[in-house]
């Protein structure tokens, strides 16, 4: 709906100004003059120039949606009604992006659309885990319930994003810097050091002419590398996001990698637990929230298991049997499952598996960092020592031979 910008004159003789949401210039007049104001001038709201552009739009972070959720709980639960308040919420949020899709979902509420029926609208923002929990407390009546249930779930699923980004991001990071530092050695200062041995002349040690070999094939093939590199990346991509079995083939072996396979594994284990925990407590089917669980794992292969347990629910099998027959989740969680399943507590019990998870994560988090921080720090340190130790070698025998 368009945003009309107004000003006009009070009874009393006093000038006001202000915007106002309305269909047309008409609506806007109506407006005023039922709140006693006689209009002088509406105009629409220009536009910014960088609306348009998706690069320059204000994102929705997973704490813009935990505080809007938590909000709208705290007003749902104190009686207030559901347009007043997206109203409330939208006019005060700080986030752009987020005031437009509040406005956007009052609308279609206004218009006699279900509050969850509007959020399917905005996908982007929210997903069918958050659509599905929110139409399961208006059916059931508990809204407040559900939507403080939801903050919870955001806040715990955006917590082990940024465990296992942690985990990536620093290794990442201290091997790029590593590797740049190296090749600005290799490409900027070798070459000088091989300038000065060649104006001395003769025969250079084998670990000095091997540096120097490696510091001029740098400087010939170094930018073709980078694209090259570049290009096997891209290919990387485009191959697992247009090729299920390539993408299923790759997940299966990052489950299997060394140290990060088992990280990965006990990730993919939390969010399971977790999202289908928060689904089944909220009353959502079991099939519903399996087909979400899924759609939102992560990994192929993991998804793939879930569907074919979801298939297997379907035929009337419990939820333990086919999870294990998959062979992708350890025994212990397959164990607390069945048991979950047998006492009819299966939300309690997978909360209580994701919170162990949950810990499982922090600590495998800790000891990769533990791990690698040595391991990076002998790196950097032995290929640096070791080229100039190569580079002094010559320097000593020119010494010895004028001594």
């Amino acid at each position: 709906m368009p945003v009309y910008v107004w000003e006009g004159r009070t009874r009393q003789g006093g000038t006001k100004k202000g915007s106002i949401e309305a269909a047309n210039e008409a609506a806007v007049m109506t407006q005023l003059r039922s709140q006693m104001i006689m209009p002088v001038s509406v105009k629409a709201k220009p536009k910014d120039i960088l609306e348009n552009f998706n690069l320059f739009k204000q994102k929705v972070t997973i704490r813009d949606q935990v505080i809007f959720t938590r909000q709208f709980a705290t007003m749902i639960d104190a009686g207030l009604p559901l347009v007043q308040c997206l109203d409330i919420l939208g006019a005060q949020n700080p986030n752009k992006t987020m005031k437009e899709i509040l406005r956007e979902v009052k609308t279609d509420v206004e218009q006699g659309s279900t509050f969850a029926d509007a959020l399917e609208k905005q996908p982007k923002t929210f997903d069918k885990l958050y659509v599905n929990l929110v139409r399961a407390g208006e059916i059931g009546g508990i809204l407040d319930t559900i939507l403080n249930r939801l903050a919870v779930y955001l806040e715990k699923a955006d917590s082990l994003r940024r465990k296992v980004k942690g985990a990536m991001v620093y290794p990442t990071t201290v091997l790029l810097v590593s590797i740049a530092v190296i090749a600005l050695l290799l490409i900027k200062v070798i070459p000088v050091f091989q300038k000065m041995f060649d104006d001395f002349g003769g025969a250079l040690p084998g670990p000095t002419q091997m540096v120097i070999t490696i510091s001029e094939f740098l400087q010939e093939w170094l930018v073709i590398m980078l694209v090259g590199a570049a290009a096997v990346l891209w290919l990387f991509f485009q191959a697992r996001s247009r090729f299920p079995k390539f993408r299923y083939r790759t997940d299966a072996i990052f489950l299997k990698a060394p140290v990060f396979g088992s990280l990965l594994r006990k990730v993919a284990v939390a969010r399971f637990t977790r999202t289908l925990g928060t689904m089944i407590s909220s009353g959502v089917p079991i099939l519903d929230a399996l087909d979400i669980c899924a759609k939102t794992a992560g990994n192929l292969v993991i998804e793939t298991a879930i569907m074919k347990t979801r298939s297997a629910i379907s035929e009337g099998r419990t939820m333990a049997e086919p999870l294990e027959e998959a062979g992708v989740f350890p025994g212990m969680v397959v164990q607390m499952i069945a048991v979950g399943e047998s006492t009819g507590a299966m939300d309690t019990m997978l909360a209580k598996i994701a919170d162990f998870y949950d810990e499982e994560v922090d600590n495998a988090v800790d000891a990769l960092t533990a791990l690698l921080e040595p391991l990076m720090m002998v790196f950097l340190g032995g290929t640096i020592g070791g080229m100039l130790i190569a580079m002094y070698l010559p320097i000593f025998k020119i010494a010895e031979n004028i001594g």
